[in-house]
Parts: structure tokens; C-alpha cells; sequence
């Protein structure tokens, strides 16, 4: 949803969500963490699964450009309040 829309926000379920995925993607992280810590890039591609990597990978990239885009709108609003 586009923040022009005239759809109301519905703030309490947003909430929600937000706290919800906050604790997914720490779950995420924590499995990323323990391949990281446990095995070289080099093995990981050579002994994964590609198709499974590239699901991986294009996750982590869509999930970049979201919360990127998040943290452009909060820079903007830290810088318009001065």
C-alpha cells in the first residue's frame, strides 16, 4: 500500500506485524549466523543446493531494498525535524 492512499491504516495490526516479522528475521539472521560461522563462502556454493541459494539470495536482496527504503524515509524524518 502507497502512503497517498485513501485505505485508513490500520495502526494496531501494523503494530503487530511489524513486531511479528522483527522476530522472523532475527530467526533468520541466527540461521545465516550459524552457516556463516560454521562453513567457508567457497563450500557453501560448492555443496548447497543453487536452487536453494538463489531463493536465499534473492530474499536477502528484496529485504535489503525494503528496509533500505525504510531507512531512507527515517533519515528523512530525523533531517525534517531538525
Amino acid at each position: 500500500m502507497k502512503s497517498g492512499e485513501k485505505k485508513q491504516v490500520d495502526i494496531a495490526r501494523l503494530k503487530a506485524d511489524l513486531a511479528a516479522a522483527s522476530v522472523e528475521l532475527l530467526s533468520a539472521r541466527c540461521a545465516a549466523d550459524r552457516i556463516r560461522m560454521h562453513y567457508a563462502p567457497q563450500d557453501v556454493v560448492a555443496f548447497g543446493e543453487r536452487s536453494a541459494l538463489q531463493r536465499a539470495i534473492s530474499s536477502a536482496q528484496a529485504l535489503c531494498a525494503f528496509f533500505s527504503q525504510l531507512d531512507d524515509h527515517l533519515k528523512h524524518n530525523e533531517d525534517a525535524r531538525g
